[in-house]
């Protein structure tokens, strides 16, 4: 389940960037979908409560794309994402909609449906609920890379199910993801010698840092930038 710092701050939508962009429908979901289209290189985005038109995670998704990645970003919420505008909005009933474990399935059908169109290398990065499915898709072959910001909860069997590289970005302040369990995490992911691995936490910012930032705080834009770089650092070293 997720806490309350995964629905605080919610991002306006009514400037959703739209880069030369699409919404299109691949393995089932409607995507945003923008790069080139003959690239065999692809970034899968994976959103967070408040799903897939938010306007830093379209930017963010079209800045990969002019960088040389086809890109999707699924809405793994079929049109129903976290409703700010709902005082009575029931959070659980609407978690037990959408598990990680149904995105996890979802982001599958994607991949497979960008195999199918001769992607020969993914990388998967997720944020908050998003961050969660990520980490599960790392445990498996489908993808090269895995990127993980500010995740929900995730369980120390996923940890060391982990297969790929995989980096997890954390707060210095998040209730969900405390400071000393990515440390731990941190830990057992070194005794992986097999698979590559970064944990990084990032001072003086709470969790959603990487999106659900003040476009005016330059600090914010500062931090987030820093881990989108780390970001793309990680792909470009291992989605090739």
């Amino acid at each position: 389940m997720l806490s309350s710092q995964c629905f605080e701050n919610p991002p306006s939508k009514s400037t959703a960037a739209t880069g030369g962009g699409s919404v299109q429908e691949i393995g089932g979901l409607a995507a945003y979908i923008n790069g080139p289209p003959d690239s065999k290189l692809a970034i899968l985005f994976i959103h967070d409560a408040f799903g897939f038109d938010t306007p830093n995670l379209r930017k963010l998704a079209d800045k990969a794309a002019a960088a040389g990645y086809f890109v999707v970003v699924p809405d793994f919420f079929y049109g129903d994402p976290y409703d700010t505008t709902d005082p009575h909005f029931d959070r659980e009933a609407w978690f037990n909609r959408h598990s990680p474990v149904k995105g996890f399935e979802d982001a599958k059908a994607v991949i497979a449906a960008l195999k199918s169109k001769g992607i020969s290398a993914i990388g998967a990065t997720g944020y908050c609920w998003g961050g969660m499915v990520a980490v599960k898709l790392a445990g498996t072959d489908e993808i090269k890379a895995a990127v993980a910001s500010h995740p929900g909860p995730i369980t120390e069997d996923e940890i060391n199910g982990i297969k790929v590289p995989t980096s997890i970005l954390g707060a210095e302040f998040d209730s969900i993801f405390p400071a000393e369990k990515l440390k731990q995490f941190e830990q057992m992911l070194s005794t992986k010698s097999e698979v590559d691995s970064m944990v990084k936490v990032f001072p003086g910012v709470g969790h959603g840092w990487t999106m659900r930032y003040n476009d005016e705080d330059e600090s914010a834009v500062k931090s987030a930038q820093e881990a989108h770089d780390d970001m793309f650092n990680w792909f470009n070293k291992y989605v090739k």
